[in-house]
């Protein structure tokens, strides 16, 4: 994901997509962090010519990853399909008030292609965190749930469905359309 990705590239919604249910599924990880399947997206989430996805939340054991945020995070793509709804797992926890929608947050990220781990973009290959305000739409709506929550010196794995990321359409040549993405993703500041 290039700089301008996250705020130019604005994802339409697969048709019937945006609902959700009260439900989510709490998953532990061999760091003792949490893991979050996200509310179910009610309608088609998975584009038809995307690989099926698995309704139940991969297991996370990649989660345990680079705990020192002083150094660029290595991405490992679990095992199995991927996942149909959001998952969401900590591989630090931070520390203060929890990001909340409207803030301005910093980021340090990296981010591959569930399909290969191939990464395509990562702030930490261009030295310039990523700011971006949580809920505003100007990045992909995986980012947007996906944050919400976090502490400043957390970070945090999110594998984002088809449906959350960019869709159909891909973006560029790195991002095809369908694609399942994986992000570690470093909260730098808030405000």
């Amino acid at each position: 994901m290039r700089r301008a990705l996250p705020t130019v590239l604005l994802v339409t919604l697969l048709a019937g997509c945006g609902g959700s249910s009260a439900s989510t599924n709490q998953l532990s990880s061999d760091a003792g962090a949490g893991a979050t399947e996200s509310p179910a997206v009610s309608g088609p989430v998975a584009p038809s010519g995307a690989t099926a996805c698995a309704s139940a939340a991969p297991r996370l054991e990649s989660v345990v990853g680079t705990t020192d945020l002083k150094k660029k995070p290595q991405i490992e793509v679990p095992d199995g399909p991927p996942p149909c709804n959001l998952v969401i797992g900590d591989i630090v926890k931070g520390s203060g008030p929890a990001a909340q929608f409207g803030q301005q947050l910093t980021m340090k990220y990296v981010g591959a292609l569930y399909s290969t781990g191939k990464q395509f973009d990562a702030s930490w290959d261009s030295g310039q965190d990523f700011p971006f305000t949580l809920g505003a739409g100007n990045v992909i709506p995986g980012w947007d749930q996906g944050m919400l929550g976090m502490q400043v010196g957390g970070r945090r794995q999110l594998i984002i469905p088809p449906a959350l990321g960019y869709g159909d359409q891909g973006a560029g040549a790195d991002i095809p359309p369908g694609a399942t993405l994986i992000f570690v993703v470093d909260l730098v500041k808030i405000g």
